[in-house]
């Protein structure tokens, strides 16, 4: 089964040698030139989108809205992305052993922000890569979060787990 990538993990493309992107320090944050009117009452975060080259040749990178796609909460809602206040990797050449990195700020109920989900899909060199998909959520630190990195819950099945098998390991370790 496939597992997504958790904020925090870079993930390589095999079609463009040395590329890798990563999507990372998801956390809450208020965007530099003011809200957006049609965020009120919505809780903004902002989070990074890394491509660096380790290749040996130049690559032209184009990460621009539209390429970046982000989902909240459980049933996999769209956030609210804030474009005005976002910065978007525009036609850059990114030389061997550089970087480039998005800014996106996005706003969506609190309630929803404990699992983020967060889809890209490079152009690099006017090539499409195959989409990835980054989980995590606000309130976890990049990569300390299982595969799907939905925190544990009083009273849900994962924490009815949780507690099993702190039991078991307990019982087992007197």
């Amino acid at each position: 089964m496939y597992e997504p990538n958790v904020v925090g993990d870079w993930q390589e493309y095999d079609e463009h040698a040395g590329l890798r992107v990563r999507v990372h320090r998801l956390e809450p944050a208020e965007p530099p030139r003011g809200r957006d009117d049609a965020a009120e009452g919505l809780t903004y975060f902002c989070v990074r989108v890394t491509v660096e080259n380790r290749g040996g040749r130049q690559l032209g990178i184009h990460l621009e809205d539209g390429q970046v796609d982000v989902r909240i909460g459980p049933d996999g809602e769209s956030a609210f992305l804030d474009w005005r206040n976002s910065q978007f990797v525009e036609g850059f050449d990114v030389y061997p052993l550089r970087r480039a990195t998005a800014v996106l700020y996005a706003a969506g109920p609190e309630a929803s922000l404990g699992q983020i989900d967060v889809q890209v899909q490079l152009r690099v060199d006017e090539e499409w890569t195959d989409r990835r998909l980054w989980t995590g959520g606000l309130g976890l630190s990049d990569g300390d979060a299982g595969p799907l990195c939905a925190p544990v819950r009083d009273g849900g099945l994962a924490h009815q787990v949780s507690v099993f098998l702190r039991d078991q390991a307990e019982e087992g370790s007197a």
